[in-house]
């Protein structure tokens, strides 16, 4: 972005701001504590985490819709899947997306799932619209061949690849498979964990947190009815997730504050709001006992 479009960008945020400010009678000079305290409460009424959302959760709607239903969740945090926000080298539409995400007062907290390869060409244009939209971890899908050409790039553009896992068959179901992939290779090549996928590998989610440690950079929080391949996606802890076993172990292994914790909410593209204000009201009352105990 250059300095006068961000400017322009902020100016247009703030008058935003300052426009809801004045119609709750509220004076100019309150509204950067307004803008301090939303992040600030959200931060506390999910016990300190950066809790977001995958915006696939919300696939049924364009990217405008996707936003206004995040801002109206109270969340600052989105994790875009491609058809909200395709990979593009064009400055303007990544400034465009950016005021969206301003007006908004959201951050990208990562992008994916995206697949990689031994093409090291294609595999930097990522990184480099990765790095202008300032997106800091990539969810990934990498081919084996892929982590040479990853190694490098992790390295010079310093963004994260998060390796996510697909479920029953798919590459990196393991998480013993996955850290032996990454074994050798730079730090910054770690992984996204949905819960929801190893639950229907029959893999304890709260044991793969701890195996994964400090290589841990994503979080798709999902909850699956049955412990196999073929079962249905359901709200938080009706199913098999262990919630507050899940906030002590990111607890414990000391979860980035810049990692991307996403719920992820499958069912009914066309109607998930309720369902989904569930899901984080369950989210944000199992991490307040975590953070309170």
């Amino acid at each position: 972005m250059t300095p006068s479009s961000a400017c322009l960008n902020r100016r247009r945020f703030l008058n935003q701001t300052l426009q809801g400010a004045a119609a709750a009678g509220l004076a100019w000079m309150e509204v950067p504590r307004l803008l301090a305290d939303s992040r600030e409460a959200s931060a506390m009424k999910y016990g300190g985490f950066p809790m977001g959302i995958q915006s696939y959760s919300l696939r049924g709607f364009g990217v405008d819709g996707a936003l206004d239903k995040i801002h109206e969740l109270e969340l600052h945090h989105v994790e875009f899947f491609r058809m909200h926000f395709p990979p593009t080298p064009d400055v303007a539409k990544i400034e465009a997306m950016q005021a969206k995400l301003a007006q908004r007062d959201i951050s990208i907290s990562a992008h994916g799932v995206e697949s990689f390869s031994k093409d090291h060409k294609a595999n930097e244009a990522f990184f480099r619209f990765a790095k202008q939209a300032g997106i800091r971890n990539i969810s990934a899908n990498p081919q084996p061949d892929s982590f040479e050409s990853l190694n490098r790039l992790v390295a010079q553009y310093d963004i994260r690849i998060a390796i996510h896992n697909h479920g029953p068959g798919a590459l990196y179901d393991s998480p013993l498979d996955g850290l032996k992939a990454v074994a050798g290779f730079d730090k910054r090549i770690g992984f996204c964990a949905d819960l929801g996928h190893y639950i229907r590998s029959g893999v304890d989610p709260v044991e793969v947190i701890y195996q994964l440690g400090d290589r841990l950079y994503g979080i798709h929080l999902k909850d699956f009815a049955e412990q196999k391949k073929d079962t249905q996606g359901v709200i938080l802890g009706r199913g098999h997730l262990d919630l507050e076993g899940v906030f002590k172990a990111l607890k414990r292994i000391g979860f980035p504050a810049d990692g991307a914790l996403s719920l992820e909410y499958e069912e009914h593209p066309d109607n998930p709001m309720e369902d989904i204000r569930a899901c984080l009201q369950v989210a944000a009352e199992s991490a307040q006992r975590v953070a309170r105990g």
